[in-house]
Parts: C-alpha cells; sequence; structure tokens
C-alpha cells in the first residue's frame, strides 16, 4: 500500500483526564504514523486543539484517526497528499 504524508487536526471539547489518556494512548500506539505533533490548550474555552504531521499507508492512519474518533467531545479531520 502506497505511503501518504497527511495532516490530522484534532478537537477534544472534554479536557478531562480520562479522555485526554485514551487521546495520549492511541497517539502512542501509532507513533511509527506521527511525523510531527503539536497540541494547544484552549483553557478559556475549556478545549483543545491537536495537529498531526503523519506519513503512512491510509490503513494505519485510518485506524488511528477512526479510534480518536469513537472518543466522545473528540472530533478528527484528516487531510493527504500524495507522496
Amino acid at each position: 500500500m502506497e505511503a501518504r504524508i497527511g495532516l490530522v487536526g484534532i478537537l477534544v471539547q472534554n479536557r478531562n483526564k480520562p479522555v485526554v489518556d485514551r487521546i495520549n494512548n492511541i497517539l502512542n500506539e501509532y507513533s511509527e504514523v506521527i511525523v510531527g505533533r503539536m497540541g494547544i490548550p484552549y483553557r478559556e474555552k475549556d478545549v483543545a486543539v491537536i495537529s498531526l504531521i503523519v506519513d503512512g499507508n491510509t490503513d494505519d492512519i485510518g485506524a488511528l484517526t477512526g479510534k480518536l474518533g469513537h472518543i466522545p467531545a473528540v472530533k478528527v479531520k484528516t487531510a493527504f497528499i500524495k507522496k
């Protein structure tokens, strides 16, 4: 399967510890496809924004975003380019 470079945007609407722990566990599980990560807490609105640069096949990236998207109060969007 062809590797692709992409950007994953994650909006976290609930920053409590169980939600954050689940997100971090999933990101750790898929660390081999994550090239870079930036997280910005927006404390005034009690949300966080995480951006990922990913490089991998669409199955792995899809599994990553699918698991993140199943967490309540977490929204995920992905954009790809071909390498």
